[in-house]
């Protein structure tokens, strides 16, 4: 995991997510966690999947 994957895990969810995964389920899961349930729940879900 790089210092820019980990800067947009933390300032924007979805994209730091779609950037190690494209968009697809992983990101449209991150972006509905981000936008209609909490903005923490997005960079957990972020940080869980660029972890894999």
């Amino acid at each position: 995991m790089s210092i820019l994957t980990i800067i947009l895990n933390i300032f924007i969810p979805p994209v730091g997510v779609a950037m190690n995964k494209g968009i697809g389920k992983d990101f449209l899961i991150n972006l509905i966690l981000t936008l209609i349930f909490f903005y923490f729940s997005g960079v957990i879900h972020a940080f869980y999947v660029t972890a894999k």
